[in-house]
């Protein structure tokens, strides 16, 4: 392989405008996030196969926001103190591991909780507070993602932070853009290729196969991003000093992530009430497969991973067009749009007729809310000092899942209840984050320099 900017890697290194170390990794992203979008979003569907109701599916999702948000900020510390390249190592091995988990996630049995709720009248109505009926909770899926999470949270402020220290201020936006559209591409090909394997197997069987690649993806992203980032460039920061540090780093946020910290968190609450809850929607509420020329009729399963991956078709083609345009615009209106779709499309989603197409479309109109990502994220690390930019994000993202951790469960004991009104309730949550963000937003001024 040659230095020089010639052959398919330099073509593609000039096409996405990446640094080395941006391109190492977008390739990690990539087999990360194929392995990720690959299990990830059916493991409710998993929970459900296995005798899980929607409480215990809530909890699932509510742990995941735990986890979400104990991890970032250590993270962060710990990339800003021994290098991105060997915090990243470490995070890898420990997905790879979550994976596994998730394989034999037989081995490590049940538990039921409890029956925690009362039955109330509420304006004329007979409601249910809490849930009446017990929760069967598979301990290898929540044991599992304790190890799943590790590349994705912990290593998040790692990851902002290569970007950062590689690229100008004015150019944030482009890679990011350029990160996320190899991590897109990922989640292009990951629900197909879960598709096609569910098409063949029963869901028991065929997930077991799904989550052996996924493994399989991990380590080999874990050797990519150790022997090909070229760790000299890595700033390193001060060492955690405990939760003081916490509350020095949240004093000191810049004022401009201020406001779209509160109007993040309210949409990623309202988002986050039925995300879980998606894939149970498509394949047990509405039921809808496909019958497709050459490839046959598809499963609801097998139709979910072809829905996500109409979604990220659109994500991918519109993301770098989209960021560019940013420069010229600015951040704020494309962060405006992202929100938007993310707020109503959970009230679209139960709505939608039991019709495949429709789905399809439906998807397709939900990908527009990943064109704002990179720009969201410009916003986020673009105020943050050299060096810092792995506590700004850790900081930023501690308190953002911090608020957002129950609200899985809160989602998945109203859908016990009423399907409907937990979705309705989500986009509802999200809208008043919109509202906030247009009201109170701020541009970060770097983005339209140049």
């Amino acid at each position: 392989m040659g230095s020089g900017p010639t052959g398919l890697r330099g073509t593609g290194r000039q096409l996405l405008a990446l640094e080395r170390d941006v391109l190492v990794l977008s390739v990690a992203m990539f087999a990360f996030s194929l392995g990720f979008q690959m299990t990830s979003r059916y493991i409710p569907r998993y929970m459900s196969v296995l005798g899980a109701g929607a409480v215990a599916i809530g909890l699932f999702g509510a742990f995941g926001n735990l986890i979400s948000a104990l991890y970032p900020y250590p993270g962060g510390a710990v990339s800003d103190r021994i290098g991105s390249r060997t915090a990243l190592t470490l995070f890898g091995l420990l997905s790879t591991a979550g994976f596994l988990i998730w394989l034999f996630a037989d081995a490590f049995g049940t538990v039921v909780v409890p029956p925690v709720g009362t039955e109330r009248e509420v304006f004329g109505r007979e409601v249910v507070i809490g849930w009446l009926e017990p929760a069967v909770v598979p301990v290898g899926i929540f044991l599992g993602l304790v190890f799943a999470q590790a590349w994705k949270s912990f290593g998040l402020g790692a990851t902002f932070a290569i970007v950062k220290q590689s690229v100008s201020p004015d150019q944030l936006a482009t890679g990011f853009a350029s990160t996320e559209t190899f991590r897109r591409t990922a989640f292009l090909l990951g629900p197909l290729l879960a598709a096609g394997i569910l098409a063949v197997f029963t869901f028991e069987v065929g997930f077991r196969i799904v989550l052996a690649v996924a493994a399989a993806f991990g380590l080999v992203a874990t050797l990519a991003q150790h022997f090909l980032y070229d760790a000299s460039e890595d700033t390193l920061g001060k060492s955690f000093a405990g939760v003081s540090a916490v509350v020095d780093d949240l004093r000191s946020m810049p004022s401009e992530l201020r406001p779209l910290l509160v109007a993040d968190t309210l949409v990623r609450f309202g988002n986050g009430m039925v995300y879980v809850f998606f894939i149970i929607v498509v394949t047990e509420f509405l039921e809808v497969g496909v019958s497709l020329p050459v490839v046959g009729r598809l499963s609801p399963d097998a139709y979910f991973g072809v829905l996500l991956a109409i979604e990220m078709l659109v994500a991918l083609l519109i993301m770098l067009p989209v960021s560019r345009l940013s420069r010229r615009v600015g951040l704020k209106p494309v962060v405006a749009v992202g929100f938007a779709v993310y707020a109503i499309f959970p009230a679209v989603l139960i709505y939608a007729p039991d019709n495949a197409a429709v789905l399809a479309l439906l998807f397709a109109v939900s990908g527009l809310r990943f064109a704002g990502l990179p720009a969201h994220k410009a916003l986020i690390v673009g105020p943050a000092e050299s060096g810092s930019g792995g506590r700004v994000t850790g900081s930023y993202y501690l308190v953002r899942n911090v608020v957002v951790i129950p609200s899985a469960a809160i989602g998945g004991a109203i859908y016990a209840v009423s399907p409907e009104t937990a979705f309705l309730t989500a986009t509802a949550i999200g809208l008043a984050g919109l509202v906030v963000f247009l009201a109170f937003g701020r541009e970060f001024e770097a983005a339209v320099a140049g």
